[in-house]
């Protein structure tokens, strides 16, 4: 009896998703000015704020200093996903989502994110949310789709696991 009960208490568990800080990636002819980095910086607590209202998950905070010592270089984390997930796994997350803003216009810009499966450090899924506009509005519609994206995912994963 002891044995099912903590069987089924880890099985209930809460997803463990470490959230890293989103890198802009701004290639418009007036880059990264502070109005950008301020809207690119909003991101993540978006993100945390849509996935808890969509489901039962534990955010996991990795520190900035942490994270950037991590990131060897722009974009290091976002293309190695092995190494996104060793960061993450020492934070004891089941998933981390690594991402980026890129911006290559005035007029429109994309949330990219991946979602890594820390436990077999592989990218799971591969996500890219445009932004019409870069109003508050639009940032928040576009962290709620990619919230949404995410959720159905690791949702499913739950329902197809063993």
């Amino acid at each position: 009896m002891l044995i099912f009960l903590l069987a089924s208490n880890i099985a209930g568990a809460a997803p463990r998703i470490a959230i890293l800080e989103f890198e802009l990636n701004d290639i418009t002819s007036l880059p990264n000015t502070p109005k950008e980095r301020i809207r690119t910086a909003s991101f993540r607590p978006l993100l945390e704020q849509a996935l808890l209202q969509l489901g039962d998950y534990e955010i996991i905070s990795i520190s900035h200093t942490e994270q950037a010592t991590a990131n060897s270089s722009f974009g290091y984390l976002f293309r190695f996903d092995d190494l996104a997930a060793d960061l993450s796994k020492r934070h004891g997350a089941d998933w981390v989502i690594v991402s980026q803003h890129s911006k290559p216009s005035f007029l429109f810009s994309y949330l990219m994110a991946h979602l890594i499966r820390v436990k077999d450090r592989t990218l799971a899924a591969d996500y890219a949310i445009e932004l019409k506009g870069n109003h508050e509005k639009v940032s928040l519609h576009g962290t709620k789709a990619l919230a949404n994206k995410i959720h159905d995912f690791i949702d499913k994963q739950k329902t197809e696991s063993p």
